[in-house]
């Protein structure tokens, strides 16, 4: 098993329409909190970075601090790409499940090479969540007209955003050693 897990539970038949019609109005609402803690979570990195390179440890409360962030974070976007029609809380863990565990010994300089190892990723994670954006709005499309996410969509935008989330904990974060893996699953 990969130390990050993600999963959000499938809504099934009879969503929202009316909410998921105004997704859009409603998603900018949520943005300007997102946006300056993804503005954030690079500068985070650095002294995580240098705490590794110094110190060889990992502070659990900063730890703590960056899972709850990519939490809330996955929770707007789980929101904003239609997944759940739950307005995003900022600290009940709703329907998206997202778990990582502490690291007790990470290795001092790999976090030197890690942005650069990450590079593939970054490459088909570009693609992938380019697909996933059109799949969201033929799935905004969808529901509107049916009530439902088909489940398949859903698997796979899901999906795009665990991989997503894996890289992140990996490069961004810090948080583990272990590369992740290639894969929506």
């Amino acid at each position: 098993m990969y130390p990050l897990t993600f999963d959000i539970d499938y809504p099934g038949k009879g969503r929202n329409r009316l909410s998921t019609f105004i997704r859009p109005i409603l998603v900018v609402l949520t943005l300007p909190i997102a946006s300056v803690l993804s503005v954030m979570a690079p500068m985070i990195s650095l002294p995580v970075l240098l705490m590794l390179l110094f110190r060889g440890k990992y502070p659990r409360w900063w730890f703590d601090f960056n899972v709850e962030y990519l939490r809330f974070a996955s929770r707007v976007q789980a929101y904003a790409l239609l997944l759940r029609d739950e307005y995003p809380s900022t600290d009940e863990e709703q329907a998206v499940h997202l778990n990582v565990e502490y690291p007790e010994d990470l290795n001092r300089f790999l976090p030197l090479i890690k942005w650069l190892l990450a590079v593939p990723h970054y490459l088909v994670l570009v693609v992938l969540v380019a697909y996933a954006l059109v799949l969201t709005v033929l799935a905004w499309l969808l529901i509107i007209v049916t009530g439902s996410y088909p489940a398949g969509l859903f698997n796979f935008v899901v999906g795009v955003m665990r991989w997503g989330l894996r890289v992140e904990a990996y490069m961004l974060m810090l948080a583990m050693d272990e590369y992740p893996p290639f894969g929506l699953s």
